[in-house]
């Protein structure tokens, strides 16, 4: 790893995660529905990280029409992610590779469902757990790695959920392919703490939906900024998929409802997501949404989390090495 001067020239990474995905800085932006589309996702690609495009909305057509703006807007590597469980057609293997893409991600189902078309294509395939259990399946059925999702991330969780600062090391022990953490990644000092623990790369959610690129209503980035560190509610223990979302007077209403299915009452997404009325669905969030304060471009918090990352790095090297004298 090189350090650089400036944001506007970021350092560099190499490790197996950078080598797999093309990608000069290991950071991965969530492929969160409706949000994780061109217009994020190809910023994220140009800073030098890895852009996802979704298919957890169901839209493919949509999905397809993004995808080949991608190619008018980026001319980096950029990923789609497979959602299983919001995804049902058969022929998604087939419209992945099709679409000319090197590098997915699977999530919401089984690794074996896909692992081994997508990997036959030529395709480098990461899989999406919330446990060691799913971790030990993933790497069996074959994939090329991992990203290990703590339960205080946003969006669809494990309703038994498990904190990155235990799942990262448990899984990192147990298997030898890359890991990306997920689930509490903001900056760098959260990069570095995830390399610490065994990770070669994070993911950003909540902090990419708050970035001035993002293309959700200001209401819902400025809720961001606003709320705490226990401003997220954890819904739907008794259900899956359970969810992890801002607090609203709607999430405030779910959150000891053990009898309702939140994601049955999720409500109107694009009402929220693009018309901002913050009450007509759920606002899902990770935990960090405590620590953001401001809309930043995409290009200056991937810079930044990665100078700030070696930097810590550093420090702690000065703290706490000492040579020989």
């Amino acid at each position: 790893m090189t350090n650089s001067d400036s944001l506007a020239d970021p350092p560099t990474f190499d490790n197996r995660v950078t080598r797999m995905l093309g990608v000069d800085i290991p950071i991965v932006q969530a492929p969160m529905g409706w949000i994780a589309r061109s217009q994020l996702a190809s910023a994220v690609s140009n800073a030098g990280a890895m852009g996802i495009i979704e298919t957890s909305s169901g839209e493919l057509d949509a999905v397809k029409e993004e995808i080949r703006k991608m190619r008018d807007l980026t001319d980096k590597p950029f990923g789609v992610n497979i959602a299983q469980a919001f995804v049902r057609d058969p022929d998604i293997v087939d419209f992945v590779v099709d679409q000319g893409v090197g590098f997915v991600t699977t999530s919401a189902g089984s690794p074996t469902a896909y692992t081994v078309p997508l990997k036959e294509a030529g395709l480098t395939v990461f899989h999406v757990v919330p446990t060691l259990r799913g971790a030990l399946k993933a790497v069996e059925a074959g994939v090329d790695g991992l990203v290990v999702e703590g339960g205080e991330g946003g969006g669809f969780k494990n309703p038994q959920p498990v904190s990155s600062m235990v799942l990262l090391p448990l899984v990192a022990e147990k298997v030898g392919v890359p890991i990306i953490a997920a689930g509490g990644m903001v900056d760098g000092p959260t990069m570095a703490a995830a390399f610490a623990l065994g990770a070669e790369g994070i993911q950003l959610g909540t902090r990419m939906v708050s970035a001035a690129e993002s293309p959700v209503h200001g209401n819902w980035k400025q809720a961001i900024i606003d709320a705490a560190e226990t401003d997220t509610v954890f819904l739907n223990r008794h259900a899956s998929p359970a969810l992890r979302a801002l607090r609203t007077e709607r999430t405030s209403a779910l959150e000891f409802d053990t009898e309702t299915n939140a994601f049955g009452a999720f409500g109107n997404a694009t009402d929220l997501y693009f018309g901002g009325d913050m009450e007509s669905a759920i606002a899902l969030s990770g935990e960090v949404a405590g620590r953001i304060d401001t809309v930043r471009p995409v290009a200056e918090i991937v810079s930044s989390c990665a100078e700030e990352c070696l930097a810590v790095l550093d420090r702690l090297a000065d703290r706490y090495l000492r040579g020989d004298d």
